[in-house]
């Protein structure tokens, strides 16, 4: 079995990508969508943390959280939204044909076991990422502009005052990411 190393740090920003089982494109289904809404909202209750930027795929998501200055579990707040969603929505989402594994820790068919996850180093790193986030949609082919796609933090960055809301069209000068992919 892998051996895999996360960078703990209290406080930090952290970039992460969280993917559905199989792929499967079951993120935009109202009642998922519902339901990872509570599992957040109750999960910061119990353990906080700042959401900077998010958006959700048929069959990922990626965000960026800033936890607080005393806390680095982000595993756990993982945990527990993951966990959340999939009892909720027990008996919604068709099961997939599980591997003996996946039966034995009681896993749902609904998320794939592991995350990605990266600290984010400084500002610029920051920024990559959120533009990263807001971009991937257009990345994707789901829409041909930033503004298009609706689960996004990019509709509360233009809100605020943080991106114009052009960013990422054809017409922008800034349209042409290069995210070292």
């Amino acid at each position: 079995m892998s051996n895999y190393r996360r960078a703990y740090t209290p406080g930090a920003s952290y970039f992460f990508t969280v993917v559905s089982h199989a792929r499967k494109p079951v993120f935009l289904e109202e009642r998922i969508r519902q339901a990872l809404r509570e599992a957040i909202t109750s999960t910061r209750i119990h353990y906080p943390f700042i959401i900077d930027a998010w958006v959700l795929l048929p069959d990922h998501m990626h965000c960026i959280w800033t936890l607080p200055n005393n806390d680095h579990r982000f595993s756990n707040r993982w945990g527990m939204i993951k966990r959340q969603v999939s009892q909720a929505c027990a008996g919604n989402v068709p099961p997939p044909h599980l591997s003996i594994s996946r039966n034995k820790r009681r896993e749902s068919g609904l998320w794939q076991r592991r995350f990605w996850e990266h600290q984010i180093r400084d500002e610029n790193d920051f920024q990559r990422h959120v533009d990263y986030i807001h971009w991937n949609p257009v990345k994707h082919q789901h829409v041909s502009n930033v503004v298009d796609w609706p689960y996004s933090s990019f509709h509360r960055y233009v809100k605020t005052g943080l991106l114009p809301h052009n960013w990422g069209a054809a017409s922008d000068e800034n349209s042409k990411f290069n995210f070292g992919e």
